[in-house]
């Protein structure tokens, strides 16, 4: 697919497979259960990108979707590649930044919070920040943007753990950042308890 702009999204997914998916929420609510509310959540997350003036490309944990909710015409589809979170971001974010784009940003596909306007704010706040970051409320962060390859920000991070957004934000105290507001992703059930559209997805175990 040729470049079109200059604003690189890349969504990073797990392939959505029965008892790989969204562990910790499953403990709760179940392997089947955690599988519809992570469909639900791809489908939302295809949604709020759907209409964003970016290229978007998703990348796959596993293999690559085909005839899936993903439309070619619309994403560009790429493999994880590399041992852990940190070394499969630094080489998407490298990997777009080679293809030429001046703009990158990344987002999981787990937040029911987020929106088409928030990813458009944050392309641009790119254009006199260098990093943009959306701090999770479990001490993560849901959105990374950069404007130029930053490998610290991708290394000695203990991934899916509190202290990620303060590592990451130590990394760019030097740098033009900008915070965007706190919000939550989905991995445990008391991130969703209290949202009625997920009620529709929790059988009785």
């Amino acid at each position: 697919m040729e470049q079109q702009t200059k604003n690189a999204l890349l969504i990073f997914t797990r392939n959505p497979e029965l008892g790989k998916v969204k562990t910790r929420l499953a403990k709760t609510v179940g392997d089947q259960s955690a599988l519809d509310i992570y469909k639900f959540l791809l489908k939302h997350t295809k949604k709020v990108t759907e209409p964003l003036a970016a290229d978007k490309q998703v990348h796959y944990s596993n293999s690559i979707g085909e005839n899936d909710i993903w439309d070619n015409s619309n994403y560009q589809k790429h493999l994880q590649r590399g041992n852990d979170l940190g070394e499969r971001m630094t080489r998407a974010f490298q990997d777009a930044f080679n293809q030429g784009y001046s703009k990158v940003i990344i987002i999981g596909s787990d937040l029911y919070d987020l929106s088409t306007e928030d990813l458009s704010q944050a392309f641009s706040y790119l254009e006199d920040h260098e990093v943009v970051i959306g701090p999770a409320t479990d001490g993560g962060y849901y959105l990374l943007g950069l404007t130029n390859m930053m490998p610290e920000v991708f290394e000695n991070k203990a991934w899916g753990t509190e202290t990620v957004f303060n590592d990451t934000l130590a990394n760019v105290q030097h740098k033009k950042y900008l915070l965007l507001n706190p919000k939550n992703d989905v991995d445990v059930y008391d991130d969703i308890k209290d949202i009625d559209i997920f009620n529709q997805f929790i059988k009785p175990q």
